[in-house]
């Protein structure tokens, strides 16, 4: 459960803030839809000053109630808190995160250290601990239900996780911490997006062979929004940049992903990020020892499923050493590939491009072949959706009367199988200047039974927007995220929770991926890849035999994979492994221990960067995902496990005698009713117990990944 700032009770009357502040009131728009057309960052700045001062109130309105605390004044009261600042934060942050901008960046610097001052006034009161406790102590007699119940420890622990039992000294110092980590997490991730920005490569000539016309002309149209002539290669977050795959000249893909993993190094001191990582690598070792814990990472863990530090570096080093083998023999092997036709030393930027010709030579397949049929929009009404639909029942209707924060960005109205309304479903799926990098979920409003609200979820993607009339054909991996992102879309529109501090996607760091990996499943799908990848001219189905063969490439690539992501779950252990006093000094050494410490685990191969390096790992250090970064590997565990389920147990029998591989809705409302919907409302790894019958088992994910 994350601090948050929501409810329906402000005390703030509409008059403290300026006239026509759309965020003064809930909107009157579908679901609460934000009205960003009436939005500026003034009024979302005025907002935040009254939403924060509100909820404030709210709480020393709770701690000094003069009745004995009760589930009603006390629990259910702190859910209802911060009506105000929930709705102006969401709104807010969404602006930060997806525009950006000088005054987007500015409100979002003022008030990150604001807020988490803020979170301190609530964790660390101890008259709302005492009512808390009391409401403990009477448990027995309270009689109260599964989720209410699970409240209250929920509450509990996070007051005694956050530092309840500090006092004096420590207790300034912590705040002080609290304060100095917020503003150090947002200075690096704006950092990092300028430096993405930065990074962009000018292509002009040769350099530009291997890129199709459609490529091209989206490259041209890249240059051309940022005022710049020529063609202009903008860069995704992690370290390889899809295009190393189809440019054909050595030079161009070296100079690309050069300026990819230079990122952040020092070259340009506005996007240097190694003191911010120093800084914050040490803030938060201080605070982990001021709250009695020999790490950060041993904080994070005790907060997810993993319950340790040790047992994720058990995980983590069981699945190092095969993958770094498994990447040895894909390098051989792409080596030789390379020999053929280019005497030249197999390099770093080779990996992609051959990598993507052994595909096409093994599969005969490859991007190129498949980009035609992966048109954005079917790719998500005929796909995402459709399969949604079949193990769901939902349906899903394009609300062009309803607007975003930019013209790209489209909104759907989510219903039931029976017609009833279920929330909203924003898409915003093209890159811009000023978006950060990378693809993303998050609400805008929160399912609540008790505030009677209803989903409005947002899927965020990087995807370069084409010349103007021209169709937005995507990779294999783009389609990919784009199921993804909606797995996290689902955990949210289809909670069922009461309380909103317990919905969907508000449970462990290591469990929230699970749901939004099980759902990338569906992309190979029989029925539903044959539903949604057509031809974007002819409308003619991708054909059976390539089908066949997607479904067929299996392990192919995933010693490369696996590497490049372990390579990166193992450096942000290793940051967040330090006491204080271990954090390097000098911004010299950032560099010098990232490679110490992959070395230490085997996966320091000049051939397999990670998949994020320290200096661009926004990740680790910008905020949400910090010693966190394992959990995609962690949640993979019940990923494959179920997925193992749909395709069995779940499965029915088609007409023609083929399995529909669990595509039906008796699967699917299993695992709605016994997981999807339940959010946080209990521990996760019951509502898991409850869907698969048993504990997650490991063999699944080592046969996909080719580690057994």
């Amino acid at each position: 459960m994350k601090v948050r700032v929501r409810g329906l009770m402000c005390t703030i009357a509409p008059m403290s803030l300026s006239p026509g502040n759309p965020l003064a009131q809930p909107s009157t728009l579908p679901f609460q839809l934000p009205d960003f057309a009436a939005l500026t960052p003034e009024f979302a700045r005025e907002a935040l000053e009254a939403g924060i001062a509100a909820e404030e109130s709210e709480w020393e309105e709770i701690a000094t109630s003069e009745e004995q605390a009760s589930v009603e004044n006390t629990l259910v009261a702190l859910e209802r808190a911060g009506e105000l600042l929930d709705r102006s934060a969401m709104t807010a942050f969404t602006m930060a995160s997806s525009v950006g901008g000088d005054a987007w960046d500015a409100i979002e610097a003022e008030f990150m250290p604001k807020m988490a001052a803020h979170s301190d006034k609530l964790w660390l009161d101890e008259r709302l601990y005492a009512r808390l406790t009391s409401l403990e102590r009477a448990r027995g007699l309270l009689n109260l239900d599964p989720e209410t119940d699970w409240l209250l420890s929920e509450y509990l622990r996070q007051f005694r996780e956050n530092g309840i039992q500090l006092g004096g000294e420590d207790r300034e110092r912590l705040k002080e911490l609290n304060a100095e980590i917020a503003t150090a997490e947002t200075e690096f991730s704006q950092r990092a997006t300028k430096a993405i920005e930065n990074a962009a490569v000018s292509l002009s000539g040769d350099e530009l062979a291997g890129l199709d016309e459609d490529a091209r002309a989206a490259l041209a149209s890249s240059a051309r929004e940022r005022e710049q002539d020529g063609h202009l290669l903008t860069f995704l977050s992690p370290s390889q940049q899809p295009a190393l795959a189809r440019l054909t000249s050595p030079a161009a893909r070296r100079r690309v992903l050069e300026s990819s993993l230079a990122r952040g190094w020092g070259d340009d001191g506005a996007t240097d990020t190694r003191e911010v990582i120093l800084r914050l690598a040490r803030l938060r070792a201080e605070r982990a020892k001021l709250l009695g814990h020999p790490d950060h990472a041993t904080v994070i863990a005790a907060e997810g499923t993993a319950k340790s530090s040790a047992a994720v570096a058990e995980r983590l080093a069981q699945l190092a050493p095969a993958a770094a083998r498994n990447a040895a023999r894909e390098a051989e092997e792409l080596a030789a590939l390379k020999a053929e036709t280019d005497g030249g030393e197999f390099e770093p930027a080779d990996w992609v491009f051959y990598e993507e010709k052994l595909r096409a030579k093994k599969f005969a397949i490859d991007d190129d072949v498949l980009k035609p049929y992966l048109e954005l929009g079917a790719v998500i009404e005929d796909g995402v959706f459709f399969a949604a639909n079949r193990l769901y029942g939902l349906t899903f209707t394009e609300r062009e009367d309803l607007a975003g924060y930019a013209p790209e960005v489209r909104v759907w109205e989510v219903r039931e199988e029976d017609g009833t309304p279920l929330g909203l479903f924003l898409g915003d799926f093209y890159a811009r200047k000023g978006k950060r990098g990378g693809a993303w979920m998050h609400n805008l409003v929160e399912q609540s039974s008790l505030l009677g609200t209803g989903p409005v979820i947002m899927n965020n993607l990087n995807v370069t927007k084409p010349a103007e009339g021209e169709p937005t054909l995507l990779t294999w991996d783009e389609v990919r995220t784009c199921f993804h992102e909606f797995g996290h879309a689902l955990h949210g529109l289809l909670s069922d929770a009461r309380y909103p501090s317990l919905e969907g996607t508000n449970v462990p760091r290591d469990f929230v991926e699970f749901p939004s990996q099980v759902n990338e499943m569906w992309m190979v799908n029989r029925e539903v890849v044959e539903n949604y990848a057509r031809h974007h001219e002819t409308g003619e189905p991708l054909p059976a035999e390539l089908v066949d063969r997607l479904v067929d490439m299996g392990t192919f690539g995933q010693g490369f994979a696996t590497s490049e992501y372990l390579a990166a779950a193992l450096l942000d252990q290793a940051w967040h492994r330090l006491a204080p006093e271990d954090v390097p000094s000098g911004v010299e050494e950032v560099e010098a221990f990232e490679a110490r410490a992959l070395g230490e685990v085997g996966l320091d191969n000049p051939l397999v960067p990670p998949r994020y390096r320290s200096a661009y790992f926004s990740h680790a250090f910008g905020g949400g995902y910090d010693a966190n970064y394992y959990s995609y590997i962690w949640s993979e565990v019940m990923d494959a496990d179920t997925v193992d389920w749909f395709k069995n147990e779940g499965a029915m029998t088609r007409e023609d005698g083929s399995s529909d591989g669990g595509l039906n809705r008796e699967a699917g409302e299993h695992f709605r009713r016994t997981l999807l919907g339940r959010g946080n409302t209990r521990d996760p790894l019951e509502s898991y117990r409850e869907f698969r019958g048993r504990d997650p088992e490991i063999a699944p994910l080592l046969a996909r990944r080719g580690l057994n």
